[in-house]
């Protein structure tokens, strides 16, 4: 009951829009009384807890984000994927999908996307007939596989929090992510065929190679920093903290050289962002520590485990009340908050019915990605209206839609059949 008490708080505290951290602070102020908890004891566990080399990767991995984000990188993105797809009917919706999934290979984050893809999207989309609440919504949905390809700040954050291998959860996201490109690419084109207005605009074959050929080479410096991370880390040459260390210095140069979108200034502003940030996501990680801490001690996810099996002795039953559980809180929390609050508490839960931690990782990365678009917070989706300068009451609808046939099957696919996600970190010996 006092859990359930102290999440209230949390959900009232940011509804009437309490800054996160704060909220947080209050739902550790709520644990201490109910439980008579002596906080100062505890706060050794939360300063120790985030005392971790691992949480270096994190603001590396947000610098590295912005600094891509302001060089320029994404225009050459979408210019090469829009070459690839072609401008057919439902190519430019394709472009949009495709894109924000490399620019999520990269930059890690939802709302890096969303600016940069979104910007440079909404324009041409909108001249080849595409309604601007549909736009906000395919961006919104599109945005979050930044969450789910690695490198993601979701599944550092969970690694961190549930003391799990951060290479094994960058895997574990790679399988949704793709099947869920594959869906947004099926929904868009059947939707695009009964849509009315739509133009397309036909290239010939020499053409369309040349510009798959000059697009291609300019991004080629963009392409190789994915490929360099993620083949480093799981080449054995280094880990994950390395490879965001050598994200940033790779990035800077490009940015600077290459695109020529970077000068001094704009780094140094990148640096106070990537600051800013990675600073209100250690001190929640720190108040999560604290709270699971609490938690344990309480011994709260075992008599949460005992009540859902006294409840549901069925456990296709159990896993769909935890994938409720986990839209419900995503629709009221940002995706950080979900992570500090959901992973600490119901990875004991999933564990007695036999589910993998790494497995898990990518159960609550899809539900994020559902969360994160709906209704009352929606934060992705607000920012994607934004974008696109459309009302949230008209984007909802599409969005809904893209949810319901896309995101939400990702999801369920991903819970009940365990190999979409464990099938990389087996190959590669993180999971036996």
């Amino acid at each position: 009951m006092g859990a359930l008490i102290a999440i209230a708080v949390v959900v009232l505290l940011m509804l009437v829009g309490v800054p996160v951290v704060f909220s947080f602070a209050a739902m550790v102020a709520t644990l201490a009384f109910l439980y008579d908890v002596d906080v100062a004891f505890l706060a050794t566990t939360g300063f120790s807890s985030i005392n971790s080399i691992i949480l270096i990767a994190l603001p590396l991995f947000i610098m590295t984000g912005y600094l891509m984000q302001s060089g320029g990188l994404a225009a050459r993105l979408v210019a090469f994927v829009e070459a690839l797809t072609g401008r057919s009917r439902s190519g430019m919706g394709s472009s949009m999908v495709v894109a924000c999934g490399i620019f999520g290979a990269i930059s890690g984050t939802a709302s890096a996307a969303v600016a940069s893809i979104g910007s440079i999207m909404v324009g041409p989309m909108q001249k080849h007939g595409y309604e601007k609440p549909y736009i906000a919504g395919l961006l919104g949905i599109s945005s979050l596989l930044g969450l789910l390809i690695p490198p993601s700040i979701t599944m550092i954050l969970y690694a961190i929090v549930t003391r799990q291998s951060v290479a094994a959860s960058f895997l574990a996201t790679i399988g949704p992510a793709i099947l869920l490109i594959f869906f947004l690419c099926v929904y868009n084109a059947i939707r695009i065929r009964l849509t009315p207005g739509i133009v397309s605009e036909k290239m010939p074959f020499n053409e369309r190679a040349k510009a798959i050929g000059d697009t291609g080479w300019k991004a080629i410096p963009a392409l190789m920093l994915p490929i360099i991370i993620l083949g480093g880390i799981y080449g054995g040459i280094f880990t994950p903290t390395e490879a965001a260390a050598v994200a940033v210095v790779y990035a800077i140069p490009v940015g600077m050289f290459v695109y020529k979108g970077l000068n001094l200034k704009k780094v140094l502003q990148c640096m106070v962002a990537a600051a800013t940030t990675s600073g209100i996501i250690i001190i929640i990680l720190f108040f999560s520590f604290i709270v699971s801490r609490i938690l344990t001690l309480e011994g709260v996810p075992q008599q949460l485990t005992t009540f859902l099996l006294d409840t549901f002795e069925n456990k296709i039953v159990i896993l769909l009340m935890v994938n409720v559980f986990l839209i419900m809180i995503g629709m009221i929390m940002d995706d950080v908050s979900v992570i500090a609050i959901a992973s600490p508490l119901l990875v004991p839960v999933v564990a007695q019915l036999g589910i993998d931690p790494i497995h898990f990782a990518a159960i609550i990365g899809t539900s994020v990605v559902i969360g994160c678009n709906s209704p009352p917070m929606a934060p992705i989706l607000f920012m994607s209206c934004q974008v696109t300068e459309v009302g949230v009451s008209q984007a909802i609808r599409p969005a809904l839609s893209l949810m319901l046939f896309t995101a939400l099957p990702v999801m369920l696919i991903t819970t009940y059949w365990p190999p979409l996600a464990l099938y990389l970190p087996r190959l590669l010996g993180y999971v036996s």
